[in-house]
């Protein structure tokens, strides 16, 4: 028996086994990048607007940092600049989560040993699940390749724009074939894999930032930190202007090595082992752990700490970038009326920071989501079951959890208020009042992320094998509606189905009480329905 035998069939079990998220993957990659050229299409129409963009766009640090370099006026490379870092970033979680879940996670839950109990080869797991995960990324690639086409943009930017991003997906594929060597943990895994996905974040976002930018102000060439970063490897395709093919081939080069260390970390180690060791705890728990209230804080801190530290950095980058603001309207109106159809009012820069807003309650439900769906995964590990062994009850730690997911959406909400509003106070002389003011606003988007909550809980009592991919579709839907469903011009039927659509654009237009308190009272029957369901059902279940 070779070490790769039952690869073939472990790669059809988790093809069995992921067979909606690939499929949401695969086909949600292309769709929405249609979406998202589609939209910049409309906003970008003529050569005079792309021109204005590019030129602000290479100008603006902040720009460089959030959206990359610029690699021209045409409409293609106007695309790359608004939409590469949101896919590229999506793509390389998916992937680093998919790997960790069909390898660390199988270990961490025993499911690995009782498949090695059988024949199977001892780098037939790992195997499987790249080859699953590598496919995954160049169908999504494909198909993205098409979308692009389809939009009307030129076959060879196509290639490499659609190369780019699939090649992002290979190489954190790679990333995390040797995280899921390091870790005990699957969730220790996923967080090395993501801290990878985040320093390369910044390394580009560094390398744009100190690039130079060409005689004609319109195209930005990456200085070196880019280079170290898997994410500005895209970036230096430069698809839609001077392609360089060549760097298609560094993620490819990347996974060959990725996945020969991760064999050697493998034969290195026992199944269930990982080559850092865990940290031990102290010899007796703290007094709070004793409570439902100080369990959840517990398991939760590090993750709301991690978000916290992520959205300070987002809201004072997006607070400074208001001064710039004013610039981009000048040189594009489009762009002005698309901020206006997220932001709402008749006060331009209130629009942005309304929409800047809206963007982070957006974000901040994903923290919602990641916080909630924990209750899952203590059922499925039986942590559950232990801690309704004790006195106490089912309604008081469901309760106890949807709390704290809340009152840390309550923190990062009212930390993406005060940074926001600090940054551009101390462009406009007046820190303290704008950030006291867009703080405010920002609560003003909790009773959406109640919604949020309500709409997690209610599935986990009632859906709960279903809970996790419904809970993350429902979300994915509420940020395609509240993102393009404005820009796209949808339906207003379709866009009411998201909560965010409810909430009051403050500091754009007035406050309204009315729709605060309807969104209120549906996450409040939301949760009562989930929380009867949980007290009716088995567990686990």
């Amino acid at each position: 028996m070779s070490a790769l035998t039952g690869t073939p069939r472990l790669a059809r079990l988790v093809l069995r086994r992921d067979r909606i998220r690939l499929a949401i993957w695969v086909l949600g990659t292309p769709l929405l990048g249609y979406a998202l050229a589609g939209s910049v299409a409309g906003i970008y129409p003529d050569e005079a607007a792309r021109q204005g963009y590019a030129t602000t766009s290479a100008s603006s640090l902040v720009a460089r940092a959030f959206n990359g370099p610029i690699a021209g006026t045409d409409l293609g490379a106007v695309v790359v600049a608004e939409t590469y870092v949101t896919l590229a970033l999506i793509v390389a979680l998916l992937s680093s989560f998919a790997v960790v879940r069909h390898t660390r996670q199988d270990e961490e839950t025993g499911r690995a040993e009782l498949l090695g109990a059988s024949v199977v080869g001892r780098y037939a797991p790992l195997t499987a699940a790249l080859t699953v995960v590598v496919a995954a990324n160049v169908l999504a690639a494909a198909l993205l390749l098409l979308a692009l086409v389809g939009a009307g943009l030129p076959l060879a930017g196509s290639v490499a724009a659609a190369g780019a991003i699939g090649g992002v997906g290979i190489a954190f594929t790679a990333v995390a074939a040797v995280t899921a060597q390091l870790s005990v943990t699957a969730r220790g895994a996923n967080a090395l894999a993501a801290a990878v996905v985040g320093l390369s974040f910044v390394l580009r976002a560094a390398g744009d930032v100190l690039g130079e930018q060409s005689a004609d102000g319109t195209r930005v060439r990456s200085a070196w930190p880019s280079w170290l970063s898997p994410l500005g490897w895209g970036n230096q395709v430069r698809a839609f202007g001077d392609e360089q093919w060549w760097v298609l081939a560094l993620p490819v080069l990347l996974l060959a090595a990725g996945v020969a260390l991760a064999y050697a970390l493998a034969e290195r180690r026992d199944l269930g082992a990982g080559l850092i060791a865990p940290r031990r705890g102290p010899a007796t728990g703290a007094a709070g752990l004793l409570s439902p209230a100080g369990l959840a804080w517990r398991t939760q801190r590090g993750t709301l700490l991690g978000w916290a530290v992520g959205v300070a950095v987002l809201g004072l980058s997006m607070g400074v970038a208001a001064d710039e603001f004013n610039a981009m309207i000048d040189a594009n109106p489009a762009a002005a009326e698309a901020i206006n159809a997220m932001g709402g009012g008749d006060n331009l820069l209130d629009a942005y920071l309304a929409a800047m807003l809206g963007l982070f309650a957006l974000t901040i439900g994903a923290y919602v989501v990641q916080a909630l769906l924990r209750v899952r995964g203590d059922e499925t590990d039986g942590t559950l079951e232990a801690a309704l062994a004790t006195a106490v009850g089912r309604t008081r730690w469901l309760g106890t959890q949807v709390l704290a997911a809340v009152l840390g959406a309550v923190a990062l909400l009212l930390l993406a208020g005060l940074t926001t509003g600090l940054g551009y106070g101390l462009v406009t002389g007046d820190p303290l009042g704008s950030a006291v003011e867009l703080a405010g606003a920002a609560l003003l988007r909790l009773p959406a992320l109640l919604v949020v909550a309500g709409v997690v809980t209610a599935l986990f009592g009632l859906l709960p094998r279903r809970s996790v991919a419904l809970s993350w579709a429902v979300l994915l839907v509420f940020l395609l509606l509240g993102q393009l469903g404005a820009v796209l011009e949808l339906p207003q039927a379709a866009l009411d189905l998201s909560p965010y659509t409810h909430v009051p654009s403050v500091p754009a237009v007035d406050p309204v009480a009315l729709p605060l308190v309807v969104l209120t009272a549906v996450a409040a029957l939301l949760l009562a329905a989930g929380v009867a369901g949980f007290r009716r059902r088995d567990v686990p279940s």
